[in-house]
């Protein structure tokens, strides 16, 4: 194995700052090398906040309400279960807020689960990031834009699909190229977007309220009138928790955070009751307008309830849907990107991995990449098939992430934990993740079963490339020239992480 893993476990990842707290840090030289430079901490509290809010608003309120009533037919229940999707994403972004405060590395579930428990179950973590889980997510998010965004030009019919197909790929990649220009740029349109979705959400919200309070009440008869069994729930909340998914994707990013001791919890504390309160009261006004069939047929709620509520307007609420859209892509690229860079300085993806422009300082071979796999993904048709086939291995990610938390807890008592939460959160999200997860696997196993087929398949991967030591040299010639080759091309250095002990 290799020296930087002690007892198995990076070092790198492990210590804060030798200061206690985060500084910005500036151009690096290392070891007489000119070409390395560390990353600097431009991201702000209200950048932090757009990451989250940004992300998470994405395509989901605009999809996952009609997944949600699917399988609930109960309007009570979806209520219901929005508030307690809420709730718990709310409690797992706090549990990560103790981790990304001990573990200031980015990288997220990666990072953890490397230092937890060890280079191969971190690995595998990463293995699944790559082929499934931000792949899908960039996916979902730009098909949804491409389907808002084409619209407005077939009123009376849905958008052909290659149509919708060729406006995502326009997506991924106008959104690559401003990712890889500048870190500055990206951040501002994530802001931008942030701002336009959350005035689109509370026009939506204004307008289901004043519906209301004509007395327009038909669609809350017999609220709690549906299916209960054990495995539409579980799809409810995969639903649900799809639309939420994000909470955790500014640990993604903390070395570039701005004091992340502070301004991580505090983004938390903001983003999440904004976002949870704003999904409530959109899918009230939803239900308040859009009848339960026109629920059920409509893969675009929110177009059908701006052509119910906004007459004329009507066409403006595709295009801020759109816009949302849009917004939500950026964040899950600017988050991929980082997360594969980590796992480069860590010798667990090829080094072109780790080059970084160096004056922009983007992660651009790591940002094409996700792209591309982005790109591949778009041959998928079926939105919801995605949803549930992504589903159980992310929330299984998050629960070993969790439960690597209190594992250290008792590893490593004396690391320094800025915030620590009290134990009984971490064991009632792990509890309700497992049983989420097992609830529609039992009738249906095959997604599970696939996922985690998948995941183990990483193993001989990770002992062939990473853990065996004697390769043939082309391998090394070949990596060698791979850099040399972004580097040539992309005007691109190896980065160092801001926390690297020496």
């Amino acid at each position: 194995m290799s020296e930087r893993y002690a007892n198995g476990v990076s070092t790198s990842l492990v210590e804060p700052p030798a200061n206690g707290h985060s500084a910005d840090t500036k151009k690096a030289v290392e070891d007489g090398d000119g070409d390395k430079i560390v990353l600097k901490r431009k991201l702000t509290l209200i950048n932090g906040v757009a990451i989250i809010v940004g992300t998470i608003i994405g395509s989901g309120i605009f999809i996952a309400p009609t997944g949600v009533f699917y399988y609930t037919e109960s309007v009570g229940s979806s209520l219901l279960i929005w508030s307690a999707c809420g709730i718990l994403s709310t409690i797992g972004a706090l549990c990560y807020a103790e981790l990304g405060t001990s573990i200031t590395r980015s990288g997220g579930d990666y990072a953890y689960l490397l230092v937890a428990f060890g280079p191969l179950v971190g690995f595998l973590r990463l293995w699944i990031a790559l082929l499934i889980i931000r792949p899908t997510t960039q996916t979902i998010v730009a098909l949804t834009f491409a389907h808002y965004a084409a619209k407005p030009f077939f009123e009376d019919c849905d958008p052909p699909q290659n149509a919708v197909k060729l406006l995502a790929a326009v997506c991924l990649c106008l959104l690559t190229a401003i990712n890889c220009l500048s870190v500055k740029v990206s951040m501002k349109v994530q802001d931008i977007f942030t701002v336009g979705k959350l005035l689109a959400l509370i026009m939506i919200i204004l307008a289901g309220l004043y519906v209301m309070a004509t007395g327009k009440l038909d669609n809350f008869s017999n609220p709690w009138e549906g299916s209960y069994s054990a495995r539409n729930i579980g799809y409810a909340f995969y639903s649900g928790l799809f639309a939420f998914g994000g909470w955790n994707y500014l640990n993604f990013v903390t070395e570039e955070l701005q004091d992340p001791y502070k301004n991580l919890p505090r983004a938390i504390w903001i983003a999440m009751p904004l976002v949870t309160g704003i999904y409530v009261l959109v899918n009230l006004a939803y239900f308040a307008v859009v009848s339960k069939p026109e629920m059920l047929s409509s893969l675009a709620v929110a177009v059908t309830f701006g052509n119910k509520v906004f007459g004329p307007l009507a066409f403006m609420v595709p295009i801020f849907v759109a816009l949302s859209t849009f917004g939500g892509v950026n964040g899950v690229l600017f988050t991929s990107a980082r997360l594969f860079a980590t796992g480069a300085q860590e010798g667990h993806l090829p080094k072109f991995f780790q080059l970084f422009h160096v004056k922009q300082q983007t992660p651009i071979p790591s940002l094409i990449f996700t792209c591309l796999m982005s790109l591949l993904m778009l041959l998928t048709e079926n939105v919801y098939e995605l949803i549930n086939y992504f589903s159980s291995v992310l929330w299984l990610s998050v629960v070993a992430s969790i439960a690597g938390m209190l594992w250290l807890r008792h590893k490593k008592p004396d690391l320094p934990r800025p915030i620590k939460v009290h134990l009984a959160l971490p064991i009632i999200f792990m509890t309700i993740c497992v049983t989420l997860v097992l609830l529609p696997n039992f009738k249906e196993p095959a997604n599970l079963l696939i996922g985690i087929a998948i995941t183990l398949a990483g193993i001989p991967f990770y002992y062939v490339c990473i853990a065996w030591q004697q390769k043939p040299r082309c391998y090394g010639r070949l990596s060698n020239a791979m850099v040399e080759l972004c580097r040539a091309i992309f005007n691109t250095t190896i980065i160092e992480s801001n926390e690297s002990l020496k």
